[in-house]
């Protein structure tokens, strides 16, 4: 018998007296804990059993009780511990033993998470799912390098896209980008190239800058700066790493480093 049979096997003392049968969908948020939502707090402590992904961060996963079984089923660079199918399954097992769970998601649940075939599958399986939303990491690097996505002096509009489709390409940026617009790319590290191929294609200036925000909120935050014609050369010239995302538009203007901004304040 597998550990995953033992502990599917075993019923959370909430669960003795009665069927919860129910899954809760959680935000972490882009990484800081300090952002993950009150009730997302509180919906960790009480789980028996967690299954996070790969941008979850180790400082969210530090928050769980001792007890708590937690079960990495992440995606790293489109490979997989746990493949989609077997995810839902593993949550149905474990609801239907009584255990209280958690699926807990880096950023917002709803957004690019794939929670969406997750629920469908949970409802048919006849289990309830509840649904506790979190900062999307594109909220959370706008904050951290306090680039307005909606300047009012540069963009109107704000689009966000994931790079990572279930086909394998590309989604499409066409009208996305531009004067007046902000674009978000999610997960578009192994599609730099392609994403600047794509937005020149478009009609988008070349020199029209990109800021690279790997690790957005976390300690180890990185941003990169650079441009459309650049992206890709930058990408594998830094090194950049999951979690990472892309801003593409003029507000990427705005952006001032953080020691630059220390220096002009001991200036001052």
């Amino acid at each position: 018998m597998s550990s995953l049979d033992l502990l599917f096997g075993t019923q959370s003392s909430a669960a003795k007296g009665g069927d919860i049968r129910k899954v809760t969908l959680v935000g972490a948020g882009p990484g800081d804990p300090g952002l993950l939502t009150r009730k997302g707090f509180d919906a960790l402590q009480s789980a028996d059993v967690v299954f996070f992904d790969e941008l979850v961060s180790p400082e969210i996963i530090d928050l769980l009780q001792p007890q708590t079984r937690c079960i990495y089923v992440g995606k790293p660079c489109g490979s997989a511990a746990m493949s989609q199918s077997d995810i839902i399954e593993q949550l149905i097992r474990a609801a239907r033993a009584g255990l209280r769970v958690v699926r807990l998601k880096g950023g917002d649940p709803m957004v690019f998470g794939r929670s969406g075939e997750e629920i469908e599958a949970l409802r048919a399986a006849s289990i309830e799912v509840d649904v506790v939303p979190g900062i999307t990491s594109a909220s959370g690097a706008a904050s951290s390098t306090r680039i307005s996505l909606t300047h009012r002096d540069y963009a109107a509009h704000v689009s966000f896209v994931t790079a990572a489709r279930r086909e394998g390409e590309l989604a499409d940026i066409r009208g996305l980008a531009g004067k007046g617009r902000t674009l978000v790319v999610y997960m578009g590290i192994a599609r730099a190239r392609a994403l600047s191929e794509a937005l020149q294609a478009d009609g988008v200036d070349a020199a029209l800058p990109i800021a690279i925000v790997e690790n957005a909120t976390r300690p180890d935050e990185r941003v990169i700066i650079t441009t459309v014609r650049e992206l890709p050369n930058t990408v594998a010239r830094q090194n950049v790493r999951s979690p990472a995302l892309f801003i593409v538009g003029d507000v990427v203007r705005t952006y001032v480093p953080a020691d630059a901004s220390a220096a002009s304040d001991a200036r001052a």
